[in-house]
């Protein structure tokens, strides 16, 4: 469902329904799977109220599984809904994007729900970049080797179909296909992702002295006692 067609960017968040189980695996047994669950709902609300809040950006959920439409409507009732549609995360990839530049947008960008304490302005950043002509795709790097976003005015298939996701070698494996395709790529500051005990505790430390930046995710750690 498109949402706020006429603006020129739209930024997608790929986010699942949270189930135990099936939600931050990662993060078990140090965490318990319901406890896993939970974070990850207050990770996509904090995700949410960023992304709302962007000028000019449509803001949409590229969702999964195609069966949480409903979730969605309820947590997100003001964004566009795409469903996550191919086996791998590079096809769902470029299917959301292009889902987003059929419906009228010309910068699209998609980034994760793992970061919820991503700073908004590396948000606006990136479409800031991509209205520089010289500039093809846009990418923020993540410490581990992959990205938490990915954006351009056109379609580039092969920059997520032909790239290996969840590896340390993403980001590097994108930017040399960029460079065989003689695609200009501009960064984003490096952020990470939370997707250990490590980095869930180094959120907790951080949220501790920004306390409005997250706001969901430092109350539900403070139940955790974290």
């Amino acid at each position: 469902m498109p949402s706020n067609n006429q603006l020129q960017n739209a930024l997608l968040i790929m986010a699942k329904r949270p189930f135990p189980g099936h939600t931050k695996t990662r993060l078990t047994p140090f965490l318990t799977e319901q406890q896993a669950a939970e974070l990850y709902a207050s990770f996509l609300q904090d995700v949410l109220d960023k992304v709302a809040h962007l000028p000019d950006v449509a803001p949409y959920v590229a969702f999964a599984p195609e069966t949480a439409v409903s979730y969605f409507q309820e947590i997100a009732p003001y964004f566009g809904l795409v469903p996550q549609t191919g086996e791998t995360l590079g096809d769902r990839l470029d299917y959301v994007l292009t889902a987003c530049q059929q419906y009228g947008h010309q910068r699209v960008a998609a980034m994760n729900s793992d970061s919820p304490n991503l700073p908004p302005e590396y948000l606006s950043e990136a479409f800031h970049l991509l209205e520089d002509r010289s500039v093809d795709v846009v990418l923020g790097p993540c410490e581990d080797g992959g990205y938490y976003l990915i954006g351009w005015k056109r379609p580039y298939p092969a920059l997520v179909r032909d790239v290996q996701m969840s590896t340390p070698d993403v980001l590097k494996d994108t930017l040399e296909i960029a460079n065989k395709l003689s695609l200009k790529v501009a960064l984003l500051p490096e952020w990470y992702d939370v997707d250990s005990e490590c980095e869930l505790k180094r959120l907790a430390k951080e949220l501790q002295n920004n306390t409005t930046h997250s706001p969901h995710t430092l109350n539900y750690l403070k139940n955790l006692n974290l």
